[in-house]
This record gives structure tokens, C-alpha cells and sequence, in this order.
């Protein structure tokens, strides 16, 4: 690991206010996260995203994958995902996450962005099926690209360079009060791979 990422406040809120993000850096080794970042690569049931805006299905470039403890639905978009069981890399990644972050997670999300040209516009993780004001632990593998948060509101923004291997938190009232978005950069002409780990509601 680098010098700078024993050197991060993984305790400060990156957020001015109703919210809260933290930033571990990096949770791994480099050659550690290489390791994981191929088999993902390789082993992950990776497809292209759908979703139906204005009545019109659209296939994006970027592909997308939705794994759990159970078969999990997901519906975001306008269309719904049934949950693949995890892999054995994957419950090593959710088990590091969760000892980082101190919070427990039932499913995972997974985006792969070929390169900068595709990203993600501004939303907030608020469906249905999520547990309310749960935390979303985001977990990035490969290229570094900028992640950016903006105030509901007042349309105050953070940014913040999530790198290979690093992990960010997002908790409490975050997805209510803020949007957040991967913005393309034509300059980023390798891979990223991100997961997002969640919790999904179950009825009790």
C-alpha cells in the first residue's frame, strides 16, 4: 500500500451535511487488488445494463451483474434483476468490506465501465427494495476515476478520485439529500470495475 493511504482520516465525513461518506483508501495490496480485479474480469456473469426511459428500452455500453445470499429481485430502471448466488471471491470482498466499514451487506451490484467514455449520470440509490438509510459500500477495481456527490438542494458538490483497490462508504440520509454520478473523462482509456454492496429489505 502506498505511504498516502496510511495517512487518511477514515473517519471524517466527506459530506458538509445531511449525510454521511467515508473513504477508507485502499483496502489491499497491489498486487492483491490486480488479482481480484481479473478474476472479477474473467468469472463475473457480466452483462449490458437495461433500462426504460420514457417507455423505451435502452441497452447502455456498460455491463452490470447482481449477485446475493438468496435470489434476491432488484428493480431499478424500470426493469428488475434476480440475484446470482455469490462466488467465492465475492464473499471475500463483502467480508473485507464489512470489517472495514463495520456494516453488513446481503447482495452486491457490480458496473463494468470499459473506459471513460461510459460513466454514470446523476441518481440517488433509493429504490424500494433497498433497506431504508442502509449503507452502500463501493469498492473499485482498476482504472481511478472521479466520484461526485451533489446537494439535492442546494447543488453543493464534493469530489473525491476513488482508486484500484479503495473502498467508499455512503450511510445514513446520503441517498435522500444527495446524488452522486461516475462522470465520463475521455482520458481514462482502461477499465474500472466497482461493486456496490447492499442490502436488500426482507419482509419480515
Amino acid at each position: 500500500m502506498e505511504l498516502f493511504d496510511d495517512l487518511i482520516d477514515k473517519t471524517k465525513n466527506w459530506l458538509p451535511k445531511d449525510g454521511i461518506v467515508k473513504y477508507y483508501g485502499k483496502l489491499f495490496t497491489h498486487a492483491k487488488a490486480n488479482s481480484y480485479y481479473q478474476i472479477l474480469m474473467d468469472t463475473i456473469a457480466w452483462r449490458n445494463d437495461e433500462a426504460i426511459i420514457y417507455g423505451k428500452k435502452i441497452i447502455t455500453k456498460r455491463k452490470v451483474a447482481w449477485y446475493g445470499e438468496k435470489p434476491f429481485e432488484y428493480t431499478y430502471s424500470n426493469t428488475t434483476k434476480k440475484a446470482l448466488y455469490w462466488t467465492k471471491e465475492l464473499l471475500e470482498l463483502k467480508t473485507a468490506v464489512e470489517k472495514e466499514s463495520g456494516e453488513t451487506y446481503n447482495s452486491c451490484l457490480l458496473n463494468l465501465y470499459h473506459d471513460g467514455n461510459e460513466g454514470m449520470a446523476w441518481h440517488s440509490d433509493g429504490e424500494k427494495d433497498l433497506k431504508k438509510n442502509g449503507a452502500i459500500g463501493s469498492l473499485s477495481f482498476g482504472a481511478e476515476r472521479k466520484f461526485a456527490f451533489k446537494h439535492k438542494d442546494t447543488k453543493e458538490k464534493i469530489d473525491l478520485i476513488l482508486k484500484h483497490g479503495s473502498l467508499l462508504v455512503m450511510k445514513g440520509d446520503t441517498q435522500t439529500h444527495w446524488l452522486h454520478r461516475l462522470p465520463p473523462s475521455k482520458r481514462i482509456t482502461t477499465p474500472r470495475i466497482n461493486l456496490t454492496f447492499r442490502t436488500i429489505a426482507e419482509n419480515v
